[in-house]
């Protein structure tokens, strides 16, 4: 099997995994924090893969313009990711407001403010900058492209559960905002 089909594989599992663990509740209130930490691992072990697979290939021999754009594209991704981090409860994203509160709602409410009034994803639209960005070499084309296809499944998952957990309030909200890209 070639480096690439075995990085592939890297992320399928990386994918699938966090997929099925996702939301299942196994471990009571320590369930989100069980989740993070499996999901936290198997990324290292993702990108443990990776750099013994491609880490030893050379970077691309791109323009500097280019390099300088796609290391622009690289920031702004992690501004975004910043700036919008500030509008979730990272406590409860986390998994330790769970812990310290067990009585209170896993879930926050529908957020419609901030870059959510822009887009439905914005955590999402930063990893795509952020992994575009970093595309400089086979092992960044690689992961951009893996990772690329981990989040877009990862949205229609993610969809299908706040469509069930919002309902008609998420649909409206679907049909109004863009997914990734705000187009106004």
């Amino acid at each position: 099997m070639s480096d690439h089909a075995l990085y592939a594989l890297a992320w399928a599992v990386f994918g699938l995994s966090h997929s099925a663990f996702a939301g299942r509740g196994w471990f009571g209130r320590w369930s989100r924090l069980a989740y993070n930490a499996v999901a936290v691992i198997l990324f290292l072990g993702v990108g443990a893969a990776g750099a013994a697979l491609l880490g030893d290939r050379p970077v691309f021999d791109l323009p500097l313009a280019v390099r300088w754009g796609m290391g622009a594209l690289h920031l702004a991704g992690w501004g975004l990711m910043i700036w919008s981090a500030r509008f979730y409860d990272l406590g409860r994203l986390g998994g330790l407001s769970q812990l310290r509160h067990p009585e209170a709602a896993a879930d926050e409410p529908l957020r419609l403010d901030g870059p959510h009034g822009r887009v439905r994803h914005p955590l999402y639209a930063s990893g795509f900058l952020i992994l575009w960005g970093a595309a400089l070499s086979p092992l960044g084309l690689a992961t951009a492209i893996w990772g690329s296809l981990y989040l877009l499944v990862g949205t229609v998952c993610e969809e299908r559960r706040l469509l069930r957990l919002y309902g008609e309030a998420y649909a409206d909200y679907r049909r109004r905002v863009p997914a990734f890209i705000p187009h106004r």
